[in-house]
């Protein structure tokens, strides 16, 4: 577990500089490696925030502590890197709806600790660095903290497959990072508590990544009217170290529940 405090001491300066570098390490599963696919999840943070709230759901610190920011992409944040089902345990027996309602503990393998959503600090350590734990605490604010979304998360889609932790975490930062430079976060920074239509939002992943990227995309929206939450990617497993291009993307089967229109929701409620 890593303290935000401490985290919060690193200088700003050093922050810019580990957020411009890549992990040293390559991500690499060292076991179940026949996999084809990752997905890439990624909240619209203010979003998140105001489904919990709409749904009267005890909200963490980072949702009742939100503050506005001048830079608005700062509200793409990081859910989670999900690697698809691999062939070696779908050989057992496994099927996909299996496999992500489980993950790594799915049985008969890799048959590790569930890892329990409701109590996500119970799950292990991630033993990610200082270095790692200051890039990730900016992009995904439900890490550390009493939250433990990273610790969660590694235990439920990382552990089993071997990942170095800081490689697995630095992937999920880097791509945030690309993802919020592109045509699509000017996108999402300039329509910024606005309804938006799905054709144009299409439009900015196509104009990122090129069309075929658009059936790579999953959204997901809550309430009517409809507010944007989450941004699934789907990602091919063998680029998964290199910068996200065109060649990065998979489609898959479900565009999501967003509809026509919705919202880039906004800080409050």
């Amino acid at each position: 577990m890593f303290r935000k405090d401490i985290v919060s001491r690193i200088s700003a300066m050093a922050l810019a500089l580990f957020a411009l570098s890549s992990q040293a390490t390559p991500l690499q599963a060292t076991q179940y490696a026949d996999f084809d696919r990752y997905v890439l999840a990624l909240s619209w943070q203010t979003g998140f925030c105001q489904s919990m709230h709409d749904r009267n759901r005890n909200e963490p610190d980072e949702c009742r502590l939100q503050k506005e920011s001048h830079t608005k992409t700062d509200f793409l944040t990081v859910h989670g890197l999900w690697p698809s089902l691999p062939k070696s345990i779908a050989s057992r027996g496994v099927d996909n709806r299996r496999w992500m309602r489980f993950g790594c503990a799915t049985r008969p393998v890799p048959n590790m600790a569930e890892a329990n959503a409701r109590r996500k600090c119970a799950a292990a350590e991630t033993g990610l660095s200082l270095e790692s734990a200051a890039k990730l605490s900016s992009m995904m604010p439900g890490a550390g903290g009493n939250s433990c979304l990273e610790r969660y998360e590694y235990a439920k889609h990382g552990v089993c497959f071997g990942f170095d932790p800081d490689a697995y975490f630095g992937t999920m930062v880097r791509m945030n990072q690309e993802v919020k430079s592109s045509a699509l976060g000017q996108f999402l920074n300039d329509n910024y508590g606005k309804a938006v239509t799905r054709n144009a939002f299409d439009a900015a992943v196509a104009k990122s990544y090129g069309k075929a990227a658009v059936k790579a995309l999953k959204l997901t929206c809550n309430n009517n009217p409809a507010y944007l939450t989450e941004i699934q990617i789907s990602l091919n497993a063998a680029t998964i170290n290199a910068p996200l291009t065109a060649s990065s993307f998979a489609p898959q089967p479900h565009p999501g529940n967003c509809g026509k229109t919705f919202v880039i929701d906004k800080v409050g409620y």
